[in-house]
């Protein structure tokens, strides 16, 4: 690189993040709730009791179905959870990118398959939108976390429970508790 060009930094001086906001990149926005969620998809007991499958597929399931729920939680709320959302929608897919390019997938086959990953999620927004406001929560769960083969019925019953545990917790969390990744 020549002297005459300098690599493109995030501005770090806090009042030039006060007054250029929209310059400076805000990779801390959503970032706490995500890492909560992922602590929660990452617990035991989903892949031991629940039986979900401790593989690639079975992991992103667990993920994508904690970031729906929260999803669902966020859009009842008001503007502040609405932009939650937003920024948790983009951490999950800047962990999808980071995940798939350190297995080796790049360019440019990442973003079709990042974009994949994204409809996923979206329809399980729908899925658990729909069994929250009174649907199916089996059905929820059986497509949301074993679309492969449905599990049977313990494991059914374990991951039923500990979804509706997730969203209740979700539910009486403040907005800025779920901001700053304070789960119920």
């Amino acid at each position: 690189m020549s002297a005459d060009h300098t690599e493109a930094r995030p501005i770090s001086d806090p009042m030039l993040r006060h007054l250029f906001p929209r310059l400076t990149p805000a990779r801390e926005r959503g970032s706490a709730l995500f890492a909560a969620l992922v602590g929660e998809a990452r617990a035991e007991h989903w892949f031991l009791e629940g039986q979900v499958p401790d593989t690639l597929d079975g992991r992103f399931a667990m993920l994508a179905t904690m970031v729906a729920l929260a999803t669902v939680r966020l859009e009842r709320g008001g503007p502040a959870a609405h932009e939650q959302a937003v920024a948790l929608a983009e951490r999950f897919v800047e962990a999808m990118d980071a995940e798939h390019r350190q297995l080796g997938i790049g360019e440019p086959a990442i973003g079709k398959k990042v974009r994949k990953l994204v409809g996923a999620l979206a329809r399980r927004v729908e899925l658990w939108r729909s069994a929250v406001e009174g649907g199916d929560w089996d059905a929820a769960v059986i497509a949301s976390l074993f679309p492969a083969e449905a599990p049977g019925v313990e494991a059914l019953e374990h991951c039923r429970a500990a979804t509706q545990e997730c969203w209740v917790r979700l539910e009486r969390s403040s907005e800025s508790a779920l901001a700053e990744g304070r789960i119920g």
